[in-house]
């Protein structure tokens, strides 16, 4: 029999190495704000000035870079054609799905994904643990703005108009002061929990409406900066452990990170080996 050959990783597979380079300048103009410098592009790739003008030249030349006022270097069109293309075919709720998916593997917890439909959360995926949490939420179910994870979350991204139109209705005459870690919240410090939840990307539930039920979420943004949709995990009170920091929270923030930067098209670069 043939001797069992080592699996080749990407790592370790020959590719060309000047593509890469010319991949690099584009990444690096790409995440730079302003227009670099031949200079300021030979420092940060650590090359030779020299030899990163024939880049340059290649890459002007094919309408990947141009160059800023006769100074600078900045991306061109052909780059622009490439980043629409490559928008164009991500598909955010899929995206959302896929990572869900993955999570609930990854994690066995109960999973959820949410998006606003004008006035509350609406469930459109709903992921079970091996050992399923007792509540009655289901896919297609409308969740309340104030008394759920993603409705909070939701909240804290609306447009100032839009929020105070809600916050103003319900505080009319509420059913039931929402909680948080126990305590009642009254319209002000409703209003600065929920700075609180944009600036962390992160709203946590510890049995607050759920008896012996902690839920945490965060959200996913598109490429405006406006939320798309809201993942949330859940679990017993006694198994799971939602507080800022912990390992489900940072799993669920972690998550919705990702997908955000695939939907924005932020580069997703290899850890140095």
């Amino acid at each position: 029999m043939p001797a069992e050959t080592d699996k080749i990783t990407d790592g370790q597979r020959q590719g060309i190495g000047s593509l890469e380079i010319g991949l690099r300048i584009l990444d690096t103009l790409a995440e730079s704000p302003k227009a670099l410098t031949l200079k300021n592009l030979s420092e940060q790739l650590e090359l030779s000035s020299s030899r990163l003008h024939k880049y340059m030249v290649s890459l002007m030349r094919m309408g990947y870079i141009a160059q800023d006022n006769g100074y600078g270097y900045t991306l061109g069109k052909s780059s622009l054609t490439l980043g629409v293309a490559a928008l164009s075919r991500i598909d955010p709720i899929q995206s959302a799905f896929d990572a869900a998916d993955q999570l609930n593997r990854d994690s066995d917890k109960t999973l959820s994904v949410t998006v606003w439909n004008g006035h509350a959360p609406l469930v459109i995926k709903w992921l079970d643990a091996s050992l399923p949490v007792a509540v009655n939420v289901r896919l297609g179910m409308e969740l309340s703005p104030f008394y759920s994870v993603s409705g909070r979350i939701f909240l804290a991204h609306l447009p100032e108009a839009r929020l105070n139109q809600i916050l103003d209705a319900f505080y009319s005459n509420p059913p039931a002061l929402p909680r948080h870690q126990g305590q009642t919240l009254d319209r002000n410090a409703f209003e600065a929990h929920l700075r609180q939840v944009r600036e962390e990307n992160l709203c946590c539930f510890y049995g607050d409406f759920l008896p012996d039920i902690n839920v945490v979420g965060s959200a996913i943004l598109d490429i405006n900066g406006n939320i798309s949709s809201v993942i949330s995990l859940m679990g017993l009170s006694g198994d799971i452990d939602v507080r800022p920091g912990s390992r489900y929270s940072e799993m669920v923030k972690s998550c919705a990170r990702r997908v955000t930067e695939a939907i924005c098209g932020r580069s997703q670069r290899p850890e140095p080996g």
